[in-house]
């Protein structure tokens, strides 16, 4: 079933959503946030963003697993997205799988960028 023409959406009611989804989440207010980005991922299939965002957004509420679910199926998509990866190695270490937390943040110390190397570099420090 498509949606969006049901809706008679187009990019442009999607991008509106997103904005506001996003919008929510800066707030904190990432209940409602998260409701929104599941309706989004359902309105766009395999769409990376909507589903890095349920994982970032899982991960905030402390629901690791379901965060961990997400962004694997996130990085299927786009498996070098550096914020999904640092945010998985997060969640496998919430959930204390430590080797492979600890293995995914030491292959993120060696990013370019700058922001996801020194957040693998804290972690690294703070479960090591």
């Amino acid at each position: 079933m498509n949606w969006l023409e049901i809706l008679g959406w187009e990019k442009k009611e999607l991008n509106d959503l997103k904005y506001l989804a996003y919008s929510y989440a800066q707030q904190g207010k990432y209940d409602i946030a998260i409701k929104i980005f599941k309706a989004l991922n359902i309105l766009e299939k395999e769409n990376s963003y909507n589903i890095q965002m349920l994982g970032a957004l899982h991960l905030e509420i402390e629901e690791n697993k379901k965060a961990l679910n997400y962004l694997n199926i996130a990085l299927k998509f786009t498996p070098n997205h550096l914020p999904s990866l640092l945010n998985k190695a997060k969640a496998l270490l919430y959930l204390g799988y430590k080797k492979e937390g600890l293995s995914l943040a030491k292959n993120l110390t060696k990013s370019e960028n700058k922001d996801i190397a020194s957040q693998s570099e804290a972690l690294i420090l703070a479960y090591s």
